[in-house]
């Protein structure tokens, strides 16, 4: 993994997010800006076990997902999380204002790193990809907001 990926999600795409407005419009998908911002935050409490799911992947396929992880090919516009996991629609806004939820995310996101260097060599279960390193949550968690942020216009 380049460390540039491991800096943007732990602390460079806060900077990013700042360009993030109420009103942005998503080029797709259903969600507006204040919903993706909390769906981001509610990817990093999986990886932190704030939020406790199963995998949903048969383990044979396991290996083939993670190679995704490892390739630079990036997750396709209205790429949608199984519905057993997330639903058909997004959630209802847990926070009451999208500057509410950056700031929730911010805080979220500083956890990570402190989370997975206290638990040297620990893995935490995403329900798609299964049992993650650090590295690997690392590698998903770009990827999750290079799309989301290319969703809403926000990387050029």
């Amino acid at each position: 993994m380049t460390g540039d990926k491991e800096a943007y999600v732990t602390a460079g795409l806060v900077d990013t997010l700042q360009n993030l407005e109420e009103d942005s419009v998503p080029k797709w998908g259903v969600m507006n800006a204040q919903e993706m911002v909390e769906h981001v935050n509610d990817f990093y409490n999986i990886s932190l076990e704030k939020i406790v799911l199963p995998c949903l992947t048969p383990a044979d396929l396991l290996p083939k997902y993670r190679e995704f992880l490892y390739s630079d090919k990036p997750f396709k516009e209205n790429t949608k999380a199984p519905s057993s996991v997330l639903g058909n629609e997004p959630l209802p806004l847990r926070t009451s204002s999208l500057e509410d939820a950056k700031t929730i995310l911010t805080l979220t996101v500083n956890k990570f790193k402190t989370y997975f260097d206290s638990r040297e060599g620990y893995t935490s279960v995403h329900p798609v990809f299964g049992a993650l390193t650090y590295e690997e949550w690392c590698l998903l968690h770009y990827k999750h907001i290079q799309h989301h942020f290319n969703q809403f216009g926000l990387l050029g």
